[in-house]
């Protein structure tokens, strides 16, 4: 202990940062070193779950609730004035807002840097399904970084409308809001008041307007996962100015239009464009005269082909994901898909539902790829997977794989089905520079390989893959839990 208490409070306050804030106030009863040390920590984490929970009974929480509130108000009020950096706040358990806000004004009055905030509300709390953010919070001139959780909605605005001066966080370089619902109001207004943001996460965020101008000189990593507009509307129009991007998640409904994507710089994105069941039918078959009767969307999927607009602002990338939905839509267009000359890692999820009508065009554009990590290589089968796939017999089969320079291939969720099984040799067959094949069962996920006879056979064809294709190393890789959890099962 005297080695400890040596060491200076710099230090001792980065040690007492990794400890929840009613762990660092114990310490006060080592010495007489450690008896103020907590009170002046910079560092503040505090979670209600650590005095409430589960087993006990409706009485007994309200009264260790109350004594949580009685905690909190007492560490703030014995820290005085002193500065703050970090102050993390989970508070789920029936706190009313009016006092989670009082905390949050009392660390923003202290120069807070760092606020991570995970609530969630009664209905008896809220006189809505929404929680209102105390106005100091908005014209802080010391955040940083700001993480907004809650199980509720998250209104960014205040009892809907904004203050009458501009909200202004000067110094915000990341903001990270995740909920059921966020209102936030035109996102062309909201971005703005963040001169100086260089990361955004938005979870389930809702579009005000029908055209979307996402605008920002200074973003480098954005991540967006809209549910269109309201009731789920498809957007008329999604731009994207952000010219110094480096990294995009973009999940969404399929936006009729792309007018403007400027992203030169963009190194990695992720994209899932969102289409329902039945806009998929439309897309298959446009000429049906009975699924245009009852359609109630509209024609939006005859202009799914504008996504092609999309694709050639985010053509720089070194590294690309598409989710089976995306996939679908890029069906559309696959004649004007841009060739990705920088391309040099392809990630896509399939699903049974969804067609793989895109993927010959994109090997083709891809002259640089290196890597393909496939999640499930089961899809909705069409004559025009085209040489993709050996779904379908057909003369040219192969011919996209044969010109794509993928070395390195790997296969996850694996069921150990025969339809698998086929995908996996017609790789091996046709990618002409494929060295290294990874078959990865997961822990969660439903498999045949639990039949130790079909096990066995399963490992015998990879074993003959192995020897027929001596160029490329094909490894079936199980987890070491997964390993133990079927031999005391017996099923290997």
């Amino acid at each position: 202990m005297d080695r400890l208490t040596s060491l200076p409070d710099e230090l001792l306050y980065h040690i007492l940062s990794f400890l929840p804030t009613k762990s660092a106030v114990v310490t006060s009863s080592l010495s007489k070193r450690w008896l103020n040390l907590w009170k002046l920590n910079p560092i503040l984490d505090i979670d209600d779950s650590v005095f409430i929970h589960h087993e006990d009974g409706k009485g007994g929480r309200e009264v260790i609730r109350q004594s949580f509130v009685r905690f909190v108000d007492s560490v703030l009020a014995m820290q005085g004035d002193s500065p703050i950096k970090n102050f993390s706040l989970k508070c789920i358990t029936g706190i009313h807002p009016d006092t989670v806000n009082r905390w949050i004004c009392n660390v923003l009055q202290r120069g807070v840097s760092d606020l991570d905030l995970f609530t969630d509300f009664t209905y008896e709390d809220t006189e809505d399904d929404s929680y209102h953010l105390p106005k100091e919070l908005f014209f802080s001139s010391t955040l940083v970084k700001l993480k907004l959780r809650s199980e509720h909605c998250v209104d960014w605005w205040w009892h809907g409308g904004m203050w009458s001066d501009s909200s202004s966080l000067p110094m915000l370089k990341s903001l990270n809001i995740d909920s059921d619902l966020i209102f936030c109001g035109e996102i062309e207004e909201f971005i703005p008041c963040f001169p100086v943001l260089e990361e955004l996460r938005m979870a389930n965020i809702e579009w005000v307007e029908s055209d979307v101008i996402v605008s920002s000189a200074s973003l480098r990593t954005l991540s967006l996962h809209g549910t269109g507009c309201e009731n789920f509307v498809n957007p008329m129009s999604v731009s994207f100015d952000t010219p110094n991007l480096h990294v995009l998640s973009y999940y969404d409904l399929v936006a009729e239009d792309y007018p403007l994507v400027n992203m030169k710089k963009l190194f990695h994105a992720t994209i899932n464009l969102i289409v329902t069941d039945k806009q998929v039918k439309r897309l298959r078959e446009p000429n049906n005269e009975l699924l245009e009767e009852e359609d109630d969307e509209g024609n939006v999927f005859l202009h799914f082909g504008n996504v092609v607009k999309l694709m050639n602002g985010i053509q720089n990338v070194q590294k690309l994901s598409f989710t089976a939905d995306t996939l679908e839509v890029l069906s559309q267009c696959c004649d004007t898909l841009p060739v990705f000359n920088n391309l040099k890692f392809l990630g896509i999820t399939s699903a049974e539902g969804r067609g793989w009508q895109a993927m010959p065009a994109l090997l083709k554009n891809c002259p640089r790829l290196e890597t393909i990590i496939l999640e499930g290589v089961l899809h909705y089968e069409t004559d025009k997977c085209g040489d993709a796939c050996p779904c379908i017999s057909r003369e040219d089969k192969g011919r996209s794989l044969r010109s794509c320079p993928v070395n390195r291939m790997e296969i996850q969720g694996f069921r150990a089905t025969m339809k698998e099984m086929t995908m996996i040799k017609h790789f091996l067959e046709y990618f002409p520079s494929l060295k290294r094949m990874d078959v990865v069962v997961e822990d969660n996920e439903p498999t045949q390989l639990r039949n130790p006879e079909l096990s066995n056979c399963i490992t015998e064809m990879f074993e003959l893959y192995n020897k027929l294709y001596p160029s490329c190393s094909v490894e079936l890789m199980v987890s070491g839990f997964l390993q133990k959890k079927w031999r005391a099962q017996g099923h290997i």
